[in-house]
Formats: structure tokens, C-alpha cells, sequence
């Protein structure tokens, strides 16, 4: 959803939330909302809903005002914002205290009191929207902490996943998704997780693989390494990639050689096979070329001299997942799709 409305911010949100209401299929929980001073009003929003839960991705340019009240059908929603960008601001009125939550941090509450918010421009966020009843009482404050934890690591990194791959699930596989998205999210609120529990398998697996693809050059990256910054053993971590049919070593094998082949693949600046080698930690030139020709079919040399190409390649140096919030992937806006199941 891509909604502007240049002189009347109540226009623009009422605008906006019929288009939510339109695509996601369901009310936008919020009650009444109130806009505060004048201006524009703009706000994008990329939404998957997740049988009774929504996934959402929130690039906010300007976006201020408050709720005046909820009604028992607004009160039954807990919202997750973790902030990638910008800061998101929370008031709570009589004294009540406020909360305000820049990039690096998250911030789980209620939906239930009033609240006035403030969006810094270009921030962004992913917010989940998910049923109250399902994870339990929150207090009365909200709840704050560190984006980087091991729990919100692996709550993303499953949310991510359920975005790239909703369109592909059965009702049987939606539901659950839904279900794994609500246990990661009581351990992002117990600071804690089941690391048995097969559901969340696919969650610590697609964390472990986003740490691996960022420290594709660290010479220290191993399985035991990854297990110690997610906070689970070796065993756990091997178990949770065995699904998947291919072992932790060698995806970061796999990543790096596919690395090397882009660097290939370029027409300037080509690197050697000895720097190739080195760059990505591989323990020399023919080792390097042993790994290349049995992924690839062919050695670097011969892949170089055969002009070919890797499929897909974007133009761009710049390669963002699905639903990737960076600086790169959000300036400027792109308006996004919406996916309904």
C-alpha cells in the first residue's frame, strides 16, 4: 500500500485504512485515530497475512496522531515493533508513562489503551499484529529490549521465511506458520525458547543462515560459533539444518563459493583464484578449485573462459532479501504488494 495524502492527514488515513482493510482482510487495529498538527500524510506498508496474524513492513515519511480509545475488538491484538530505522514514539496519556524506540530496538504492547504515536521520518519498522489471547497478559507497560537478541533474531529470521514462502504453503502449513510465529514470540517475551521444539526448527535454521551470509569473511565462522550467538548448543544447531537437507558447513560452503562465482562473473576487476581463495577462507588455490568445479562443473579458469554468466544476477552490487528494510532496499520507496492467505 502506497498512500499520500499532501493537505489532510485525516483524509490520508482514513484512505489508508480502507486500503488495509481492502487488501489485508481485516480491520486495521486501530481505534479511532486522531491526527496531530498538519501536513502530509504518508506511510507504506507491505503486509502477509498469517492466518489471524499479519506480518507487516512499515516505511513511515510522515505519520503523527493518536487513538481516542478501544473497543474490546481492538483490545484483543498485541503489536511487536522491531525498528530498523528512525524512531517510533509512544505516549500514553494521564501520566502513564511513553516509550520511545529507536533502530536496534523492539517494543511489544497492547493494543488496548489509548496511545498517541510520532513517526520520525524514513523510519522503518516490521510489525507483527498477532491475537492477544494467545500469548497471555502483558501488564500495563509496554515491553522494550534489544532488536539484536537472540530471541528477536530468531523471530525475524522465521518471519522472513513465512514471507518469502506464504503464496507456496497449504492451509495445513499456514496454520503452522501462525503457530511457530506465536512460540517465538512468548520467547521474545520470556527472553527464552523451547530449542526441542520442532516447530521453531525452521526459525533458528534461517537465523543461523542471515548470520552467516553477514560474516561470509570471517575466518572464525563455524558451527559452534553460530551456536554460541544464538544461544543453543552445536547439536541443536545441526538438528535444526537437517531438515533442510544440507549441513551448516557446507551452506556457508555453498554461500561462498557463490560469492566467488559473482566476483568471477564480474567484468572489472576480476580477482585471481589465490585471492578468491583468501578472501573467502578457503584453505588454499586448489582447495578453492576442487570446492568450484565440483559446485560449478567447471574450474574458475574454465568458467572465466567460457563467458558465463550467473542466472539471475541483479545489476545492482546490492542483493536484499525478500521484505529487506535496509537504507539501500527503501530509498527511495518502492510500493509494495500486498500477500493475502
Amino acid at each position: 500500500m502506497d498512500v499520500t495524502a499532501p493537505t489532510a492527514r485525516r483524509d490520508g488515513f482514513d484512505v489508508f485504512r480502507r486500503e488495509w482493510e481492502g487488501q489485508v482482510g481485516e480491520a486495521l487495529p486501530l481505534p479511532p485515530f486522531e491526527p496531530l498538527g498538519s501536513g502530509d500524510f504518508r506511510v507504506i506498508v507491505r503486509a502477509s497475512k498469517v492466518h489471524d496474524t499479519v506480518i507487516a513492513d512499515v516505511y513511515g515519511e510522515s505519520m503523527a496522531g493518536g487513538t481516542r480509545g478501544a473497543s474490546h475488538h481492538f483490545d484483543d491484538r498485541v503489536l511487536v515493533h522491531v525498528m530498523q530505522r528512525g524512531k517510533w514514539r509512544f505516549v500514553r496519556p494521564r501520566d502513564r508513562g511513553e516509550a520511545t524506540v529507536p533502530a536496534g530496538r523492539f517494543l511489544v504492547r497492547h493494543n488496548g489503551p489509548p496511545v498517541r504515536f510520532e513517526i520520525e521520518p524514513r523510519t522503518a519498522a516490521k510489525v507483527l499484529i498477532l491475537p492477544a489471547s494467545q500469548l497471555g497478559p502483558l501488564g500495563d507497560r509496554p515491553i522494550v529490549g534489544a532488536a539484536d537478541s537472540t530471541e528477536v533474531r530468531l523471530l525475524m529470521a522465521y518471519a522472513k521465511l513465512v514471507d518469502a514462502t506464504l503464496n507456496d504453503l497449504t492451509p495445513t502449513g499456514v496454520q503452522a506458520a501462525r503457530s511457530a510465529l506465536i512460540e517465538l514470540v512468548k520467547g521474545v517475551l520470556t527472553q527464552g525458547f523451547d530449542d526441542n521444539e520442532p516447530r521453531l526448527a525452521p526459525a533458528l535454521a534461517q537465523a543461523a543462515k542471515d548470520l552467516v551470509d553477514s560474516r561470509l569473511t570471517d575466518p572464525d565462522l563455524s558451527p559452534s560459533a553460530l551456536a554460541r550467538e544464538l544461544n543453543v548448543s552445536v547439536r541443536t544447531l545441526h538438528r535444526a539444518f537437517a531438515t533442510a537437507e544440507e549441513s551448516v558447513s557446507a551452506y556457508v560452503r555453498r554461500r561462498r563459493l557463490e560469492q566467488a562465482r559473482l566476483e568471477l562473473a564480474s567484468s572489472a576487476g576480476r580477482p585471481s583464484t589465490s585471492e578468491l581463495a583468501a578472501r573467502w577462507r578457503f584453505a588454499d588455490s586448489s582447495h578453492f578449485i576442487r570446492a568450484f568445479k565440483k559446485q560449478y562443473g567447471q574450474t574458475p579458469t574454465q568458467f572465466v573462459r567460457s563467458g558465463s554468466t550467473v542466472p539471475g544476477r541483479p545489476t545492482s552490487s546490492v542483493i536484499h532479501g525478500h521484505g529487506s528494510m535496509t537504507s539501500e532496499a527503501i530509498e527511495p520507496p518502492i510500493a509494495p504488494t500486498v500477500d493475502r492467505r
